[in-house]
C-alpha cells in the first residue's frame, strides 16, 4: 500500500503540473492548495490588471478529486436588464476595508479574511498600482469609496448538496494515509491533493475607480448617502460628491483584466466637466442607459469576479476522526499564514 501511495502521489504531482499549464478558466470541483500561494493568488488568478498580453483567467494548479461535479442549471436572466452584472459603491474607512471591499465576492471556507490570500504580499506601491491610486494615498489617514461596475459572463456552481459528490476512487484511498495525531500526514495530503475545491465562480470583467477623501469629508458624504440613498440623489449632487471639489484624490478607472481598450473608452466617454475640473468618473454611468449598453458589450470574459472555495472535507466524510484532524490542521495553518505573511 505504501508503494502504491508513493506512485499515486507522483501521478498526482504530474497532474497538477499539467493542469497548471492547460487551465485557463476555473473548473468546478477542481482542488487547489491555497497554502502554496497564500498572499500571492493574484499571480494565478486574474483579479487585478496585469502587465501581460496572454489570454487567461485562472491558472492555479488544480486536480480533479470528484467524479461528478455537475453544474447547477443556469439562473434565468432578466432580458430587460441594461447591464447584466452589478453596479455599486462601497464606503471604506481605511485601506484594509478597501482591500476587503475589492475582494468582497471571494469566499474561502474556514478562512476569515480571504482577501489576505491575495493581498498579504502586496507592498504599498503594489496596492496603489492595483487600485489605481497614487502611493501617497495608500496609507495614512485617508478614507475611500470604491465604485465598481461588473459585467457577468459565465456563472457556475456545483449542483446539489456536498454529500452528493462522488470521490475519485484513487484519491479516496489516499485518505487512509492521513493519520490522526500526525501533523505531517495532513500536510502531505494537502501538498499533493489540495486544501479546497471550487464550489462556484463568476467570470467576466469590471471597471472600478477609487475616490480618496479626508475623514471629515468622507463622514459627511457617507451620512448623506446613508440618509437618502444613491437613487434619491440628483446627478448634480453625485457629481459634486465625486469630484475634485470634495475628493482629495480621484483614482484612475481600471479594468479587472487590464483591458487597455476598455479603459481608454472609459477615459474618453466618461469624461465630466465640472466647473474648472475635467476628469473621468464611473459615476457618469449612473442612469445613463446608452453608456451602460455600450459598456455591457465591451466588458468581455477576461477576469475572475467571484469565487467560492470549500475545504476538501467531503473526502473525509466516511472518516469522522480523520475529518476532525484535517479541520484542526487546516485552521492552524490558516492562523499561521495570517501571522507570518
Amino acid at each position: 500500500m505504501r508503494g502504491n501511495g508513493r506512485l499515486l502521489l507522483s501521478v498526482a504531482s504530474i497532474l497538477l503540473l499539467i493542469d497548471a499549464s492547460e487551465a485557463q478558466t476555473p473548473r468546478l470541483g477542481g482542488a487547489v492548495n491555497i497554502f502554496s500561494r497564500y498572499g500571492y493568488l493574484s499571480i494565478s488568478m486574474r483579479v487585478v490588471p496585469r502587465n501581460d498580453t496572454e489570454n487567461w483567467i485562472f491558472r492555479e494548479p488544480t486536480l480533479d478529486v470528484f467524479r461528478n461535479p455537475a453544474p447547477a442549471p443556469p439562473r434565468t436572466e432578466d432580458k430587460n436588464a441594461v447591464l447584466k452584472g452589478d453596479f455599486h459603491m462601497e464606503f471604506c474607512d481605511n485601506i484594509r476595508q478597501l482591500l476587503q471591499a475589492y475582494f468582497r465576492d471571494f469566499s474561502f471556507e474556514r478562512l476569515d479574511r480571504p482577501w489576505r490570500a491575495f493581498t498579504a504580499s502586496w507592498s504599498r506601491a503594489a496596492i496603489a498600482r492595483h487600485l489605481g491610486i497614487n502611493a501617497s494615498f495608500a496609507t495614512g489617514d485617508h478614507c475611500y469609496v470604491l465604485v465598481r461596475v461588473a459585467r457577468f459572463r459565465e456563472s457556475k456552481r456545483i449542483n446539489g448538496p456536498v454529500d452528493s459528490l462522488i470521490l475519485d476512487e484513487a484519491i479516496a484511498r489516499e485518505v487512509e494515509n492521513v493519520t490522526v495525531g500526525d501533523y505531517s500526514s495532513v500536510i502531505r495530503f494537502v501538498r499533493n491533493f489540495g486544501s479546497h475545491y471550487i464550489s462556484s465562480y463568476v467570470t467576466g470583467n469590471s471597471l472600478y475607480q477609487v475616490f480618496v477623501y479626508t475623514p471629515q469629508v468622507y463622514s459627511r458624504i457617507k451620512e448623506r448617502l446613508k440618509a437618502r440613498g444613491v437613487g434619491e440623489l440628483s446627478t448634480s449632487e453625485l457629481n459634486n460628491f465625486f469630484s475634485p471639489w470634495y475628493a482629495e484624490h480621484m483614482g484612475a478607472i481600471q479594468s479587472a483584466s487590464g483591458n487597455r481598450s476598455v479603459e481608454a473608452w472609459a477615459v474618453e466617454r466618461l469624461r465630466v466637466q465640472y466647473y474648472i475640473f475635467t476628469y473621468a468618473s464611473l459615476l457618469k454611468l449612473h442612469g445613463d442607459v446608452p453608456l451602460l449598453r455600450q459598456l455591457d458589450s465591451l466588458l468581455g470574459n477576461e477576469a475572475l469576479l467571484q469565487l467560492q472555495l470549500r475545504t476538501l472535507e467531503p473526502l473525509f466524510k466516511n472518516h469522522p476522526a480523520r475529518l476532525e484532524w484535517f479541520r484542526e490542521i487546516i485552521d492552524n495553518f490558516f492562523k499561521l499564514c495570517e501571522v507570518s505573511v
